[in-house]
C-alpha cells in the first residue's frame, strides 16, 4: 500500500486478508499469535471489568464486549495488531447515558454510534485523522484522564456515596463533602494495590504489573474481610438472576443470550422501548461515542503504525468499529474501541496478525465461562487504584508537560481550551471547539506569514532599469482570504503614486475566492487610476484560480508573463 492509500481504502476484513491471506500464514505465525493473545487477553479481563464498573454497568458487560467486540472487529477491521474493548476514554460519555437511560439506553446509544461509523467508512472520512492537531488529542485525553480519576474517588476511599451528580464541579463538592466517612481498610486496599503497580515495573519482569497488583490486593481484602472488615467486592455490589429464579453474587458464569437493546432495562428498571423521542434524545451521545470512537481507534493504529512500520487501513478500520459497535449491543456488550495500551502490549508479545487479537477475546471468553467464581472476590478499592493508574497513563502527563513548555502559544491554548472544556462541560463541545480555535489560530498565523516587499531598488532580483514610475513588489505567502485584503490594501498604499506595478508572485502558492477578489478589486483600482499592473511567475494553483475564474490580459491595464525576468524586459521595452 502507497503512503498515503491508507488513508482512503476501504475493504472487509483489509487487515486479515494483508496479513493471512497476502502474506503466508505459517504455523509459527500463529504459535505466536496464540502467545501474544493469550498474553493480553489475561491483562484485558480485569480492565474490561474495571472500565464496565466505572462505565455505570455490571463488570459482566464489559468482558461481553472485549471478547464480542474483540473478535468481530478484529476479523473486519483495518490495523492488523489493534486490540478493541472498553476503554477508559468512553467512561466520561457512557457513565452520564447509564445513569439517566440505563443498560437499554446506553446499548441502543452504542448501536447507533456503530451505524455512524459505518457510515463514516463509506463516506472515506478515515484521512481526516491528518487534521486533528496533537494539542486536541493531548488536551481531551488528560481531560477524559481527570474526570475517570475523580469519578474513582468513591471507591478508592470506600466513600458512602449514593449517586454522582452530572456535573464535574457539583462531583467535586459531593466527595469533599463526604471524604471525612472514608473507609480505612478499603483505602489501605487501594493504596497496596496502587504501590504494587508502581513499583512493580522496577522488577523488570514481563508480567504486566495491575495482574500482581490485583492480586494483591484481592487477597488483602479477603483477609480483611475475614476479620470482620467490609471493604467491598464485586461479588459484594453486584448480582445476577439465574435461571430457577434465585439471585447469584458477582458475575453470571454463562455466555449472554441475544436480546434487543432496546427491550433491556431502562433507568427505571423496565424495558427502555424504542420510539422517535428516545431516539432524538440519544442521537448527540451516539455522534460523540462515533466521534471519539473513530478518534481513538485511528489514533491507535497510527501509533501502532509507527511502533511496527506497517501501514493501517483508515477507512476499513472504522469500518470493523462499526460492525463491531452494531453487533455487540445485541449480546450485552458495551461500547468498544481499539486500546492504544493493549494494542502495543499485543505487538510487544509477538503478535503477527489479527488473529492474536481473537483468541484474546477467546480467553476472555473462557474466563468468563470458567473463573467467574473467583472474579467475584476483585475488590472494588482495587479496581479503582487500577483505574486511576490507567488514567494517568492515558493522560500522557510527559507530553503535555513538554508540549506546555516548549509548544507556541497558538497550541497551548488549544491544549488548555480542551482540556477545560473536557473536565467542565463535554468531550463534543472540547473536541469540535479545539479544532475550530486550531484552525483559526492556524489561519491568522499563515495570514501573518504572507508579506509584500519593495523590490524595486534591489538591483539583486530587479536588474533592468525601470522606466521612471514603475514599482516592482514581491509577495510571499497564500493569498487567501484572511490575508489578500490585508496584503493588497498594503500594496495600494505603496503605490498610489506610481505609474506601473509589477507583482512578483512566485512565492503565492494559493490563491483562493477571497484572494481572487482582492486581486479583481486591484485590478479595478489600478483601471480608474491609469496604474498599469504587470504580473509574473504565478505558481500552477494560482494560474488556474485565475484561468477559472476568466481573468485575462487587458491592454494598458495588465500583463502577465511567465518570470521576473521577461516581465521586467516587457516594461522597458514598453511592449503591451
Amino acid at each position: 500500500m502507497s503512503h498515503r492509500a491508507h488513508l482512503f481504502s476501504l475493504r472487509f476484513a483489509h487487515a486479515v486478508r494483508e496479513a493471512c491471506i497476502d502474506e503466508r500464514y505459517t504455523g509459527g505465525r500463529f504459535l505466536k499469535d496464540a502467545m501474544a493473545g493469550i498474553t493480553v487477553g489475561i491483562i484485558a479481563i480485569p480492565l474490561a471489568m474495571a472500565l464496565a464498573i466505572a462505565s455505570g454497568v455490571a463488570p459482566q458487560y464489559g468482558l461481553y464486549t472485549a471478547f464480542i467486540a474483540g473478535f468481530v472487529i478484529a476479523l473486519f477491521g483495518g490495523s492488523r495488531f489493534s486490540i478493541s474493548g472498553p476503554t477508559a476514554a468512553f467512561v466520561v460519555i457512557l457513565y452520564p447515558i447509564a445513569q439517566s437511560y440505563g443498560l437499554g439506553g446506553l446499548l441502543l446509544a452504542t448501536l447507533m454510534s456503530g451505524v455512524l461509523l459505518v457510515i463514516m467508512a463509506l463516506m472515506r472520512l478515515g484521512r481526516f485523522i491528518e487534521y486533528i492537531p496533537e494539542s486536541v488529542t493531548l488536551g481531551f485525553t488528560a481531560g477524559i484522564a481527570v474526570v475517570i480519576a475523580t469519578l474513582q474517588v468513591k471507591d478508592f476511599f470506600g466513600l458512602p456515596v449514593e449517586t454522582m451528580p452530572e456535573h464535574y464541579w457539583d462531583k467535586l463538592a459531593v466527595l469533599g463533602q463526604q471524604l471525612p466517612a472514608l473507609d480505612a481498610m478499603s483505602t489501605l486496599v487501594a493504596l497496596a494495590t496502587l504501590a504494587v503497580m508502581l513499583l512493580w515495573p522496577r522488577l523488570k519482569t514481563p508480567v504486566p504489573p495491575h495482574l500482581p497488583a490485583v492480586v494483591v490486593g484481592s487477597l488483602l481484602a479477603l483477609w480483611m474481610n475475614s476479620q470482620g472488615a467490609a471493604v467491598e467486592t464485586i461479588g459484594s455490589r453486584f448480582s445476577y438472576l439465574l435461571p430457577d429464579g434465585s439471585t447469584g453474587a458477582g458475575i453470571p458464569p454463562f455466555l449472554p443470550d441475544f436480546a434487543w437493546p432496546w427491550q433491556q432495562a431502562g433507568a427505571a428498571g423496565e424495558p427502555i422501548g424504542l420510539s422517535w423521542e428516545l431516539f432524538r434524545e440519544l442521537i448527540p451521545a451516539a455522534f460523540a461515542i462515533a466521534m471519539l470512537g473513530a478518534i481513538e481507534s485511528l489514533l491507535c493504529a497510527v501509533v501502532l503504525d509507527g511502533m511496527t512500520g506497517k501501514r493501517h487501513s483508515a477507512n476499513s478500520e472504522l469500518m470493523g468499529q462499526g460492525i463491531g459497535n452494531i453487533l455487540v449491543p445485541f449480546f450485552g456488550g458495551i461500547t468498544a474501541t481499539a486500546a492504544i495500551a493493549r494494542s502495543a502490549a499485543n505487538y510487544r508479545a509477538g503478535a503477527e496478525s489479527p488473529v492474536s487479537a481473537m483468541i484474546h477475546a477467546v480467553v476472555v471468553l473462557l474466563a468468563l465461562v470458567s473463573l467467574a467464581g473467583i472474579l467475584a472476590y476483585l475488590p472494588m478499592p482495587a479496581m479503582a487504584a487500577l483505574l486511576v493508574m490507567v488514567a494517568w497513563n492515558m493522560s500522557e502527563a510527559p507530553k503535555a508537560v513538554h508540549l506546555l513548555k516548549t509548544a507556541p502559544r497558538s497550541d497551548i491554548l488549544v491544549f488548555l481550551t480542551c482540556f477545560g472544556l473536557t473536565v467542565a462541560l463535554d468531550m463534543v463541545i472540547a473536541i469540535t471547539t479545539g479544532v475550530l480555535l486550531a484552525a483559526v489560530l492556524f489561519m491568522r498565523e499563515m495570514a501573518q506569514m504572507t508579506k509584500v516587499t519593495d523590490i524595486t531598488g534591489n538591483k539583486r532580483i530587479v536588474q533592468a532599469e525601470l522606466p521612471e514610475g514603475w514599482q516592482v513588489f514581491k509577495i510571499n505567502g497564500p493569498l487567501f482570504f484572511a490575508a489578500a485584503d490585508r496584503v493588497f490594501g498594503e500594496l495600494a498604499g505603496l503605490s498610489r503614486q506610481a505609474r506601473g506595478l509589477v507583482l512578483y508572485m512566485d512565492g503565492v502558492t494559493i490563491l483562493d475566492a477571497g484572494g481572487l477578489s482582492a486581486l479583481n478589486k486591484l485590478i479595478s483600482s489600478c483601471r480608474n487610476t491609469g496604474t498599469e499592473i504587470v504580473i509574473a511567475d504565478l505558481q500552477f494553483q494560482p494560474l488556474r484560480t485565475l484561468a477559472r475564474a476568466g481573468v485575462k490580459p487587458e491592454p494598458g491595464i495588465s500583463r502577465f508573463y511567465p518570470t521576473l525576468e521577461v516581465a521586467l524586459n516587457g516594461v522597458v521595452s514598453g511592449e503591451a
